[in-house]
C-alpha cells in the first residue's frame, strides 16, 4: 500500500519542480520584455523595477552594476552604493567604479570619491577624469596634485569637450578647457593668497574662452572683492 503513495509523492514533487522552472523562465521573459518597454518609454522607475526583478530571478554582476548606474544617473546615490558598496576593489567593472566615484562625490565624500576616480583613471586616463580628480584634490587641499591634473587636462582637452555645471537653477555647459583654467585659478589663489592678481588674470583666460561661464564670473567677483577689501585696509 505504501508503494503507490511514494510514487504519487514523487510525481507531485517532480511536477512542482518542473512547474517552478517553467514559471521562472516565463517570468524572465516577461521582465525582459517589460525592461525593453520601459526603456522605450523612458520610464526610469519602470526600468529599475524590471532590472530588480531580473536580478532577483537571475542574479548577475552586470545586471547589478547596470541597476546601480541607473540609480546614480537618477540621483539616487545611496541606492546605487547599496548595490556596489564603497570599497575599492580590483575586481570591479569600470561601470561599478564609475558609479562609486560619482555617487560618493554627490554625497560629499571627496576622499572616497577621489580613490575611485583614481582607480578608473589608472585603467582609462582621459581629460574628464583628470578634471574630476583636480576638482576633488583642490577640495581636499592637495594643490600640487591638482595642478598636475590641470596641466594634463589643458593639454588634452579638445574644443568639442564640454563640462556641465549646476550652481544655477538652469544647468549649463562650458568648454572643458575653460573649466580646467578655472580650477587653475583656484589653485593659484590657494597657493599664494597674496597674489590675487595672478588668479584673477587666469580667470579672465577662462572667461575669454566662454564669457557665459557663470562659476568663473562668481569666482572673479569674489577675488576682486577680496582684493579691494585688502587694499582698503592698507
Amino acid at each position: 500500500m505504501k508503494k503507490p503513495l511514494l510514487v504519487l509523492v514523487a510525481t507531485i514533487v517532480f511536477s512542482g519542480s518542473y512547474g517552478y522552472t517553467q514559471t521562472k523562465s516565463e517570468l524572465l521573459k516577461h521582465y525582459e520584455a517589460f525592461y525593453d518597454q520601459m526603456r522605450l518609454q523612458g520610464d526610469v522607475d519602470g526600468v529599475i523595477n524590471a532590472l530588480t526583478h531580473l536580478n532577483v530571478l537571475s542574479p548577475s554582476q552586470q545586471r547589478n552594476d547596470t541597476l546601480a548606474y541607473i540609480y546614480a544617473n537618477d540621483n539616487q546615490h545611496l541606492q546605487a552604493l547599496n548595490l556596489t558598496g564603497i570599497e575599492k576593489l580590483d575586481t570591479d567593472s569600470n561601470l561599478a567604479i564609475q558609479v562609486k566615484a560619482v555617487s560618493l562625490k554627490a554625497l560629499n565624500q571627496p576622499k572616497r570619491a577621489l580613490e575611485q576616480f583614481e582607480a578608473l583613471y589608472a585603467r582609462e586616463p582621459n581629460a574628464y577624469l583628470a578634471y574630476e580628480m583636480a576638482d576633488l584634490k583642490v577640495q581636499t587641499g592637495d594643490n600640487i596634485g591638482a595642478m598636475k591634473h590641470v596641466e594634463y587636462g589643458i593639454a588634452n582637452a579638445t574644443d568639442d569637450m564640454k563640462y556641465a555645471f549646476y550652481e544655477r537653477q538652469q544647468p549649463y555647459e562650458v568648454p572643458l578647457k575653460a573649466a580646467f583654467i578655472h580650477v587653475k585659478a583656484l589653485i593659484q589663489y590657494n597657493t599664494d593668497k597674496s597674489n590675487i592678481d595672478q588668479a584673477i588674470a587666469t580667470l579672465d583666460e577662462a572667461l575669454a574662452i566662454d564669457p557665459n561661464f557663470n562659476l568663473a564670473s562668481l569666482s572673479k567677483q569674489a577675488l576682486t572683492s577680496r582684493k579691494n577689501t585688502t587694499e582698503e585696509k592698507k
